[in-house]
């Protein structure tokens, strides 16, 4: 890993009318617009969802991380995720993420070790960790019958 501080880079583009361009130096762009509960199109990623999916990203790759060092053996990892965007004294903000993480084990894996991971990963992920809305997991292991 590279020392800190790390520093990344993105931008925004549009016209009145237009989808917002996003980018980002070296990776593929993405067009963005307003979520349907914001009266957009809600046929593309919006800063709402991009931030969700951030969020379980974020769970997944600090798992994957996690479990390296760990010398966890696993087989998948499934994250949803859901956020809840309110209005909180009087600003709108994000007040709660859900994570729902099902985890799949090789056979004779130590399923109690894999939750106890998972929920490291939880505690440890840098989105979650950057927010002030309230962040809850649920876990589901399955150890792999063959």
């Amino acid at each position: 890993m590279h020392p800190f501080p790390h520093t990344y880079q993105a931008s925004a583009s549009a016209q009145p009318t237009t989808t917002v361009a996003v980018a980002s130096p070296g990776l593929p762009g993405l067009n963005t617009d307003a979520p349907a509960e914001f009266d957009g199109p809600g046929d593309l990623w919006s800063p709402e969802t991009l931030l969700t999916a951030a969020v379980a990203d974020c769970f997944v790759l600090t798992f994957r991380g996690i479990a390296k060092a760990s010398r966890l053996e696993w087989n998948a990892l499934d994250c949803y995720a859901e956020g809840t965007l309110d209005r909180v004294e009087r600003v709108t903000r994000f007040s709660a993420f859900r994570i729902v993480a099902e985890l799949r084990l090789p056979r004779g894996s130590d399923a109690e070790q894999a939750e106890k991971l998972l929920h490291k990963a939880e505690r440890s992920c840098l989105i979650t960790n950057s927010f002030v809305a309230e962040t809850t997991l649920e876990t589901r292991v399955v150890v792999d019958a063959g």
